[in-house]
């Protein structure tokens, strides 16, 4: 579900934006050839600048997970696929640390140190 970005989490807006929508795809909420909300639609949506949307959609053109045509909008051109065993790794991974009562942000940097040294 695209929602309004959280202009305080420290992240750019552009990439939560980013993120969001890359997260629809994995979710399969968006599915390939779907059709984006307006510019205008998604600035209202996120709460932003109409350039920061630009930005944003710009990213995900330049890594291949959108397309536009020109009047027409953006498209969404590739699924996002991962392995259902990779899910179920993750799925265990998040109950031991929630198990543990390790919260959400000291899991995403352990998982950043764990991925930089890998």
């Amino acid at each position: 579900m695209l929602r309004k970005i959280d202009k305080h989490s420290g992240v750019p807006a552009y990439l939560q934006i980013v993120n969001m929508i890359k997260s629809e795809i994995l979710l399969g909420n968006l599915q390939k050839g779907s059709q984006l909300p307006s510019i205008i639609d998604l600035q209202v949506i996120f709460d932003v600048n109409i350039n920061t949307v630009i930005k944003a959609l710009e990213k995900l053109k330049n890594e291949g997970y959108i397309e536009s045509e020109q009047g027409i909008g953006y498209f969404i051109k590739k699924d996002i696929d991962v392995e259902e065993g990779v899910i179920k790794i993750i799925r265990e991974c998040v109950t031991k640390l929630k198990n543990s009562r390790i919260d959400y942000y000291t899991s995403m940097l352990i998982f950043e140190e764990v991925w930089k040294n890998e």
